[in-house]
């Protein structure tokens, strides 16, 4: 069994405490205003730079059942997982959403903009319109033409073969803002077939489905993902054909924002090979778009997210192609540059995201404030050494004092020495660390060399 300390053991063991007490109060002294400093610095340079991003964002979709809308659920699941909460802003499509973004009055942050919008965005922000950048392109947004085949055998040849013989049947587009008529109107111009002659309908997508069903339209246009629920109803839905767009070649040379795509032969279902041949569309490619302003943190995040949500295989796009850095109409934001260039930080990878982006916005005031500390923290040790020494150095003005008053002679030796005594009393209770105990001995043998001296002075 361990033996009991003894009792000189357990004297020592208070002053060592003390002692030890005594050094962590001289460093707090000496090395707190520096302390504070540094602390003072750190938190200006975070109010400032304001690292950790707003915990709400506004992020305007589309109208419900919408590719935009479903995609907005996405992204709003993949953002709490690190403690952002999206709201969705429910719009009637592309044009709302850019609308929503360049309006400063609006509480938007980020939306979803078809390709072909970049005019109206450069006019909206020269009008005194938010500056908007992108966070790249997302998903190819095919135009999809979807006929009644019993309204079609009414037509020359039995079929819809031509886009232009949409003027002879009644047409939904979709409610304003959507962008399907815009597109529809170039192309049909494109044709030289006149706006005038379309027998355009302007239902909400649900109504226009329904009312497609029941024979009261004949045809439904679309701009919208594979992957919206809308489409992929009808694609199945028997008596409902889509049209194919034989010219979309041509129609990519003529619209820069409209790209060939193709729907592979039994991509929608293979065991009922739908569809039963390749099928030629015309796609512009939608973009997410953000206010200038927007914190970089944020943008980082929405970028990451659309790696995710965005980069598997579909039934158009191959694995990997979005999102991507091609094919923006506006100034690529900073954030999202970075990430195409190199991937999601590197701190990221190991640490949690408030972490590893709070290193990442502040790296380069610590450095600053770094710089600025390591010279001023030069002075601490002497600063330090100096208020442990003063503890002994004081008591020497009192044993100069005794010696002086010796050598006059006007006092006794025996008060002098009396008076000596009590000076060796309180220097045998001065505590310092270990490293200055020597200079404490030191004192204690000056005052012996006085004593012996008045001692042969009695």
């Amino acid at each position: 069994m361990p033996e009991e300390p003894s009792r000189a053991q357990r004297r020592r063991m208070p002053r060592l405490l003390r002692v030890t007490l005594l050094s962590v109060r001289d460093l707090l002294f000496t090395a707190g205003p520096f302390t504070l400093i540094a602390l003072a610095l750190l938190a200006g340079a975070y109010l400032l730079l304001k690292p950790q991003p707003p915990r709400r964002v506004v992020l305007a979709t589309g109208p419900t059942y919408s590719d935009y809308a479903e995609f907005g659920k996405r992204y709003r699941e993949e953002l709490k997982r690190h403690g952002i909460e999206v709201v969705l802003r429910g719009t009637e499509g592309s044009s709302g959403n850019r609308r929503l973004l360049s309006d400063e009055k609006e509480n938007v942050d980020l939306g979803f903009v078809r390709g072909g919008s970049g005019e109206a965005l450069r006019k909206d922000e020269e009008k005194g319109g938010v500056p908007l950048v992108a966070l790249g392109s997302l998903f190819l947004e095919p135009v999809w033409v979807f006929y009644r085949e019993e309204a079609a055998k009414k037509l020359p040849g039995g079929t819809l073969a031509r886009i232009t013989q949409l003027q002879q049947l009644r047409v939904n587009t979709g409610a304003r803002g959507s962008g399907a008529t815009i597109i529809l109107i170039k192309l049909m111009d494109a044709n030289g077939v006149a706006r005038e002659s379309l027998k355009l309908d302007r239902r909400d997508q649900g109504e226009a489905v329904a009312a497609l069903f029941d024979g009261s339209l004949d045809a439904i246009v679309l701009v919208s993902a594979p992957e919206a629920p809308v489409v992929q109803a009808l694609l199945f839905e028997p008596g409902i054909a889509l049209f194919e767009f034989e010219q979309a070649e041509a129609y990519s040379r003529r619209f820069a924002y409209l790209g060939p795509a193709v729907l592979p032969r039994g991509v929608a279902d293979l065991p009922r090979d739908i569809p039963s041949r390749d099928v030629r569309l015309i796609a512009p490619t939608t973009m997410l778009v953000a206010r200038e302003r927007t914190h970089p943190a944020l943008i980082q995040l929405f970028v990451q997210a659309a790696h995710k949500i965005h980069g598997e295989p579909g039934w158009i796009a191959r694995a990997g192609q979005y999102p991507s850095a091609k094919n923006v109409e506006l100034p690529l934001a900073r954030e999202a540059e970075r990430y195409y260039r190199s991937g999601p930080p590197l701190l990221q990878r190991y640490l949690p995201f408030w972490l590893a982006n709070l290193i990442d916005r502040m790296w380069v005031a610590l450095i600053s404030i770094i710089a600025i500390l390591i010279p001023l923290g030069r002075v601490v040790p002497p600063l330090y050494a100096f208020r442990v020494r003063s503890r002994i150095f004081r008591w020497y003005r009192h044993l100069r004092a005794i010696e002086n008053e010796a050598g006059r002679g006007d006092t006794a030796p025996s008060e002098l020495l009396d008076e000596l005594n009590k000076l060796d009393a309180k220097a045998a209770r001065v505590t310092v660390p270990l490293s200055y105990t020597d200079e404490l001995y030191a004192l204690r043998s000056h005052i012996d060399l006085v004593r012996e001296r008045l001692r042969q002075a009695k």
